[in-house]
Order: structure tokens, then C-alpha cells, then sequence
């Protein structure tokens, strides 16, 4: 029997979908993260083979194995691609990604003139993660359904994983971070955007930590619609040994020592 096709609001519709992995020296956790989107983007193409999926591992200053993990994906799938940058920062990395993938940022519009994005801005959705983080096989089908049905940005949610992690620590997390709709948290690692909202409001900033967060509130600035959901929940590596100064990992630290 043949899948039914997800339904087509009007004017919202989406024919292709980048997806961004920044990685900084992640040759334990990048192999699993980049499986995960392989089956996530099998199941939406499975659902609906007419939206085009591209992959794009944005190698920040590597000098592990990450760079080979990555090539075997590039090789075996023409989906996949990898750029080689030396930035030292995930919002510069997040936005390299994004320009590799054919989204430039806005142009500087003449005083007293409303910029407009291109035609084809509005049917391309960017969709974000981490190299730390493992996707559900359903999280592009799930975006594609809010995409479609009007919103202009997505915030995930994540779970930290039990896997080697405190349980004392995971409790103390589990008990600040109800998981439900609306929820009020902005993770790098599970966030998706229009390509023409994600222009109008700037891009994501040059900042090593929160250049999620600051994009989000560009976006809300700008009146865009932005939906919390549960329904595609990332599970995301529980180590406190942040790779960012201020993200995910650093708070996990910081709430570690609220434990002692």
C-alpha cells in the first residue's frame, strides 16, 4: 500500500530541506548522529520522495577522526557533503553550513524599502542539530508537518542520554525540564527554520555559545511563527564536558554542582 502524502497548505508547502551538523572533534558520538539523519531523512523521503533532502557536516577545526567518519557517509550518500572550516564557533559554523547548502545571507535592503526573499526561500526549510545528538527516524517528517502547516520556526526538545551520564545528575535535569508542548527551551541541537524567515532575521550570529537563542528572538522580533513541540524529541550526549563555553554541557555542569 502506498504511504499518503502529507497534506499541502497553501502557500506553505516545502520542496526541500538542508539539514546542518556542526562538529568539533565528535568521532565518539558523529558516526550514531549522522545514522540517525540518514534514517530520518529515509523516512520523510520514504513518506514523500518529492522533497529533496541534503546533509551538510560543517568539520569545525577537527583533529580527530571525525573527518573520516564523514567522508564514508559523503561517499556512500549523495546526500551527504562535508565542509572543512576553522571557526571555532557554532553559530559561524551553523551559518556556513547554511551558505554551503545555497542560502546566502540577506542582502542590506535601500533605506525605506521592505526586503523580499526569493521566490524560493519561503519552500526551503533548514533544519539544525549537533553532532552529539541522535534524531528520531521521524524529526524531518515531523518538521515538514509544522513547516506545512504555517509555522516559521520549530524548537525541539532534547533528552539527555542515560549512557554514561550520572543518574543523580540526569534526575536533577529531568526534574527542571518537563517534557510537553510549548515548552519554553531553545536547543541548537533540535531546531528547524524557514529559509526565508531564517534570512529576514539575519541568520544565526557569529557567537560561540546561544546563537540559537539569539536567532530566536530575531524571529520572534519579527512576528515569525515559532512552535514548541515534544513530538520530535533529539536524545543528546549527557557530558559535562561542553565543547561550547555556555552550552548544553556547561549547564549540565553547572547543575552538577547544585547536586553536591
Amino acid at each position: 500500500m502506498a504511504a499518503l502524502a502529507l497534506p499541502l497548505p497553501r502557500g506553505h508547502s516545502i520542496d526541500r530541506i538542508c539539514v546542518v551538523m556542526p562538529a568539533h572533534n565528535e568521532e565518539q558520538h558523529l558516526g550514531r548522529a549522522l545514522l540517525a539523519v540518514k534514517r530520518a531523512a529515509d523516512s520523510l523521503q520514504r513518506l514523500r520522495p518529492d522533497v529533496e533532502v541534503r546533509v551538510t557536516v560543517v568539520l569545525d577545526s577537527c583533529t580527530d577522526g571525525s573527518a573520516g567518519i564523514a567522508a564514508k557517509f559523503v561517499a556512500a550518500d549523495r546526500r551527504f557533503s562535508a565542509l572543512e572550516v576553522g571557526f571555532r564557533n557554532a553559530g559561524a559554523s551553523r551559518a556556513a553550513g547554511i551558505r554551503a547548502a545555497g542560502i546566502g545571507a540577506a542582502r542590506r535592503r535601500p533605506p525605506g524599502k521592505r526586503w523580499t526573499p526569493p521566490p524560493w526561500a519561503g519552500r526551503t526549510w533548514l533544519a539544525n542539530t549537533d553532532a552529539d545528538s541522535q534524531v528520531p527516524d521521524t524529526w524531518l517528517v515531523r518538521q515538514l508537518e509544522f513547516a506545512e502547516a504555517g509555522a516559521d520556526a520549530v524548537l525541539g526538545s532534547v533528552e539527555p542520554d542515560p549512557d554514561g551520564m550520572d543518574p543523580e545528575l540526569r534526575r536533577r535535569w529531568l526534574e527542571r525540564h518537563a517534557f510537553e508542548e510549548d515548552h519554553p527551551h531553545i536547543y541548537g541541537a533540535n531546531f528547524g527554520v524557514r529559509a526565508s524567515a531564517y534570512l529576514a532575521a539575519g541568520g544565526f550570529p557569529k557567537l560561540a555559545s546561544h546563537e540559537d537563542r539569539t536567532l530566536v528572538q530575531s524571529l520572534r522580533n519579527r512576528a515569525f511563527t515559532v512552535t514548541a513541540t515534544d513530538s520530535m524529541r533529539v536524545l543528546t550526549s549527557g557530558r559535562v564536558h561542553a565543547r561550547a563555553p555556555h552550552g548544553f554541557g556547561a549547564y549540565l555542569r553547572s547543575l552538577g554542582r547544585h547536586t553536591e
